[in-house]
């Protein structure tokens, strides 16, 4: 007998995440109950994933469980947050025992390694879709917002944007390559990289004490730099050469796999890496790079009077459009 929806939650959810103390009442009652640290603000964060959007179609359920959680824990990583509690809203075609089996084996990793608790939701019957919602807490007043930047401030991002891009090329394009081991490594770690990010949450609360302005990486990085700007009222100039490349990347274009304007494309205007761009003053990088493994961030560019994205060429910035995802654009 296939499983009801309230067996359903029983098998598969109410032990998903972690044990957590400052849940009086999670999974099973008509609401949560949480409790808050004292001296703290509470961060909350949604995002939904719809089949054939935001991942593609027969994606392995295990990285479309990873990954809903894994872009909400990057929008707390933003703030400067701590994740603690998780809602899950699943919207299922019929019940499958091991979709659902892998699907909460991924969601519930995650969720284990962040110390996040799964406290309630709702299933039904519809198109696959994934509406997840995190919460967390920041020290009072220490949240990190779009808005912070201010004219001169660095604009730097972690990681290597463009991998994600990749790996979805890698995916839909079918581009699996098998002339060398070294070669299927590195599309195999571009294709992770899509199908298994990982949230900068512990950069995101380092920069509390540094950054002006955060943002995270999910739409394209000049689409969201040119969000962070305008939110700050300034204009935002990149210096594409400065677009640190990944080995993997930088393997695949020299193998043919993807020409170089694709892989600048990637970078640009890819989006789902879910790094961090995040603006700081000047005087500030020095030390932050000191503490941070060589290459976990780099300075890209810096804001400027104005408004919109302007790139550099030849020392001259030259105005721009900036492209990246818009589910309405």
């Amino acid at each position: 007998m296939p499983l009801g929806e309230f067996a359903l939650i029983e098998r598969y959810f109410r032990a998903a995440g972690a044990s957590r103390g400052d849940v009086p009442v999670g999974v099973g009652d008509d609401g949560a109950i949480l409790r808050p640290p004292p001296g703290f603000d509470l961060v909350a964060v949604s995002d939904t994933l719809v089949e054939g959007v935001h991942f593609p179609k027969a994606s392995a359920p295990r990285s479309i469980g990873h990954r809903a959680l894994a872009v909400n824990l990057s929008d707390i990583a933003a703030m400067g947050a701590t994740p603690a509690w998780a809602l899950l809203s699943l919207t299922l075609p019929s019940v499958d025992d091991g979709w659902l089996a892998e699907f909460s084996a991924g969601l519930g990793a995650l969720a284990r390694m962040h110390e996040v608790a799964l406290v309630g939701g709702d299933t039904t019957r519809g198109p696959l879709t994934l509406g997840v919602q995190v919460m967390g807490f920041v020290p009072q007043g220490e949240g990190l917002r779009r808005s912070g930047g201010r004219v001169g401030d660095l604009l730097c991002v972690s990681g290597t944007p463009g991998d994600a891009a990749a790996g979805l090329a890698i995916v839909q394009r079918g581009l699996a390559d098998a002339r060398s081991a070294d070669l299927a490594a590195a599309l195999a770690t571009l294709q992770a990289r899509f199908e298994y990010p990982t949230p900068r949450l512990a950069l995101g609360a380092r920069l509390r004490a540094v950054a002006s302005a955060c943002i995270d990486v999910s739409d394209g990085l000049y689409g969201d730099a040119s969000k962070l700007a305008a939110a700050s009222s300034c204009a935002v100039h990149i210096d594409p050469q400065r677009l640190p490349r990944s080995a993997a990347l930088a393997a695949a274009v020299s193998a043919g796999v993807f020409t170089d304007a694709e892989a600048a494309g990637f970078t640009a205007a890819g989006g789902d890496d879910y790094e961090l761009l995040f603006t700081l003053p000047p005087a500030a990088l020095a030390s932050l790079q000191g503490e941070l493994a060589r290459g976990e961030i780099t300075v890209i560019g810096a804001l400027a009077s104005g408004a919109g994205l302007w790139l550099m060429a030849q020392g001259v910035p030259q105005p721009v459009t900036p492209g990246g995802f818009d589910h309405f654009g």
